[in-house]
Order: structure tokens, then C-alpha cells, then sequence
């Protein structure tokens, strides 16, 4: 049965989440449809404006520097716990915002291998997101490791069977997504986090298209380190630093190779030997980036007032709304979805694949439906729950299938049972 716009409609007049849009800075763009693409860049929180504004006409245009002691110092420890609260599952102490997503994992990657002296192999997904493989293959040169990719399906992610027969006694570390930044497949953390540690392994989890999007549990799972992005789900503004867990087990013998003086035992002491801070603020190396750390600050406050698993529930009605839309709309048209279809599988987004996939995403761009485009032939479709409306996904996937159905490639005229 054929999704309606009514259908859409009604789900819109349903939604609890309906009212957070208006929290969200209203695009100047007549030519904008729809936004489908907060999965790579959220939307900026009108409350975000207010607080930098006030910080360039309060605490740092009237205090100053006196806003270091006036509560600057400790934002990447009570931001990290903040968050640790609203959408990780993370007891405070254990998270802390810091860098940007590539230095945060390679400090939680050299600090985790440090931990596993005399085993000399990194685990990981042979189609993990780019940065990942680089940070993973630069430190396997940097310290003459082995890197023992997994070949997983690009459609899908890493499984408990695939993680399995890589492991072995030389493992040291085994580094993974969450959730696929192509396919959105969203892995089983506690069955992967389980093997790697009967193999005495560490585990390092990468959350970038996790965090704020669906609930992530890394206290009970028993997760090792994690690390993720804070401009996507939970609209912190492009660029805005990252954040680290590390769990508290691991606290007092964890040291990360960047050393720096904000992660230090006392800052202004200015010693000549470094010692490390006690907790998770020896991840820190610089100066906090206070701007941006303003905008994590009051994108987990969005989280945490709407509640993950309200969000959760709704990111699932999306991407099923999508997903059925695909079947009825563009299957049809040569169309493949590349997103797991089970709802428990998939993350906040669901990717569309065809031939031509790049020159169609461009020219929805232009007509106003922002989505994205991944090599080499994805176009995924974000679903941000507080941002994202049910009847404009709709009509944003007419506008799709109008153009699928118009600008068919040869090579896509496949037998349907080779495209279903």
C-alpha cells in the first residue's frame, strides 16, 4: 500500500518532536525544499546564536580573560558529562570534548595500543569511513604494526562472524562505526565488544553517525574508548570539536601521545616535566575551543530536553517512510536500496544507490532537495528527527522519483528482480 501524503501529514500532526523545529534557525533560501543531508551537517539551534552573541558581549567581550576561571576551564569535562548523560549511556568522568574527530581517535588509538604491549595488530573495516583507515594505517607505519582489514559488505557492516575470524592472540585493538556512514547498518556493539575482549583486545568505537540519533549505551556494553562528531545529529556547527570516552577502568594507566599543557595535572603550574590530569581530562592536549564548545553545550541540550528515545522512535518512522517511498517511487527506476530494511538495523539515514547517482544528487541539489552524495553511487537520504518534518520528506521524494524516473541510465535497465 502506497505511502500518502495524507499518511505523512498525519504523522506530522502526531509528532512530539514537531515543535523543536522552531528551535532551529529558519533558513534564508526561497529555493530550499528540504534539508535531507543533517546527517553530515545539522541544522544551527537559535539558542546557539543567543550564546554566542552573549559571548562576545559578556564573557569574553566584558570578562575577558577572567572567563578562563569563570567556568571556561571546566566546559570540555561538564560538556562531555553532559552528553555522556543525554546520548551515550556514559556515567560523568568518562567523557570530555577535546579535538576534532581524526586527533581525538588517534590519541584513543595510540593510548589504547599503549595498553596492549607486545601485541602487534589493529582490526578494522576495510569500508570504515576514510579518516578512520588513515588515522588506523598512519599509526600501523608509525609504529610498525599490522592492519587486519575486514572486507565487510559495503551494504551492510561489520559482522560478529567477520570480527570472529580475524581475531587471535597478536590482536591489540579492534576499531569500528557504530553505524556506516554509507549504509547507516548499525553494528552489534555489545556481541563485537564481547569478542574482542575474550580475545584480550580493546575496543575503540567510532559514533560520528551514532550521537544523537540513536541511544548508544558504552557503559553497559563495556565499551573501551569511543570517540564521535558533534556537527551532525546534535547540531553543534561546522568544525565544532569532538569527544572522547574513555572508560573509567582504563583512566589512571591511559596516556595519549599528544601531550599538551590542558592536560596536564595543573595548567598554570607551568612545569617543566608534564604529568598527566587525573581522569579523562588527560585527553585534552590545547586550549578549549570555546565557541565551539558553546555549540556542543547547547546541541546536547536539545538532546537531552527532546529525549533519545523519542528521537530514536522517530529517526525509525522516518527512514521507514523513506524507505517504503523507495520501494513504491524508484525501485522501479533502477533504484537500489543500500540501507539495511530492518529498522533495528539501520541507522538515521537510508542511501540510495544507482548508476548515475552523482549527477542525480547534483541536480536535486539544485532543485532545492539537499541530500549528499558517497562514491560510488550512494545518495543518502539524512533524517534529522528535530529538524526534519514527515510531509517535507514526502514531497522531497517525489521530487526524487520525478527525477529518477526522467533521467534513467541505460545501464540501469536491469531485470526488477536484480534491482529489488
Amino acid at each position: 500500500m502506497t505511502f500518502s501524503l495524507d499518511d505523512a501529514l498525519r504523522l506530522d500532526a502526531q509528532d512530539p518532536l514537531a515543535l523543536f523545529r522552531d528551535r532551529f534557525v529558519t533558513p534564508d533560501d526561497d529555493t530550499l525544499i528540504t534539508y535531507l543531508d543533517g546527517n553530515s551537517l545539522g541544522r544551527p539551534p537559535k539558542a546557539t546564536q543567543e550564546r554566542l552573541n552573549a559571548l562576545l558581549t559578556g564573557e569574553w567581550g566584558s570578562r575577558l580573560i577572567r572567563s578562563w576561571s569563570e567556568g571556561w576551564m571546566d566546559l570540555p569535562e561538564q560538556v562531555g558529562d553532559a552528553l555522556g548523560e543525554a546520548a551515550l549511556g556514559a556515567a560523568p568522568g568518562q567523557v570530555v570534548v577535546a579535538d576534532s574527530t581524526s586527533v581525538c581517535l588517534y590519541k584513543l588509538l595510540r593510548g589504547a595500543l599503549a595498553l596492549r604491549p607486545g601485541r602487534n595488530e589493529i582490526i578494522t573495516d576495510r569500508h570504515n569511513f576514510p579518516t578512520d583507515n588513515y588515522v588506523v594505517q598512519g599509526i600501523a607505519d608509525e609504529l610498525g604494526l599490522t592492519v587486519r582489514w575486514i572486507e565487510s559488505d559495503p551494504g551492510a557492516g561489520v559482522t560478529a562472524e567477520e570480527l570472529a575470524a580475524e581475531l587471535n592472540e597478536n590482536t591489540a585493538v579492534v576499531t569500528l562505526s557504530h553505524v556506516a556512514y554509507r549504509s547507516a547498518w548499525i553494528a552489534d556493539m555489545p556481541a563485537l565488544t564481547a569478542l574482542a575482549h575474550q580475545h584480550g583486545a580493546l575496543t575503540v568505537w567510532d559514533l560520528c553517525h551514532s550521537v544523537g540519533s540513536i541511544p548508544v549505551q558504552l557503559d553497559a556494553t563495556g565499551a573501551d574508548f569511543a570517540v564521535g562528531c558533534t556537527y551532525k545529529f546534535l547540531n553543534a556547527g561546522p568544525g565544532a570539536p569532538a569527544f572522547a570516552y574513555v572508560r573509567a577502568s582504563h583512566q589512571d594507566s591511559f596516556r595519549q601521545p599528544v601531550w599538551g599543557w590542558m592536560g596536564g595535572d595543573t595548567p598554570f603550574a607551568m612545569q617543566h616535566a608534564y604529568r598527566p590530569a587525573p581522569g579523562v581530562r588527560r585527553v585534552l592536549s590545547g586550549t578549549p575551543p570555546i565557541t565551539g564548545m558553546i555549540g556542543v553545550q547547547e546541541g546536547v541540550a536539545l538532546v537531552a530536553e527532546a529525549g533519545i528515545d523519542r528521537i530514536r522512535a522517530k529517526g525509525m518512522a522516518l527512514t521507514d517512510m523513506v524507505v517504503r517511498l523507495a520501494d513504491d517511487w524508484l525501485v522501479p527506476h533502477g533504484v537500489r536500496i543500500a540501507s539495511p530494511r530492518e529498522p533495528d538495523r539501520r541507522g538515521g539515514h537510508v542511501t540510495l544507490t544507482r548508476a548515475d547517482a552523482e549527477q542525480l544528487a547534483q541536480r536535486l541539489i539544485d532543485a532545492g532537495v539537499i541530500i549528499d552524495f558517497r562514491p560510488p553511487d550512494g545518495i543518502r537520504v539524512g533524517l534529522s528527527p528535530l529538524t526534519t518534518g514527515f510531509a517535507e520528506t514526502w514531497r522531497a521524494m517525489r521530487i526524487v522519483r520525478d527525477f529518477a524516473a526522467a533521467d534513467r541510465p541505460a545501464q540501469s535497465t536491469l531485470a526488477e528482480a536484480d534491482v529489488a
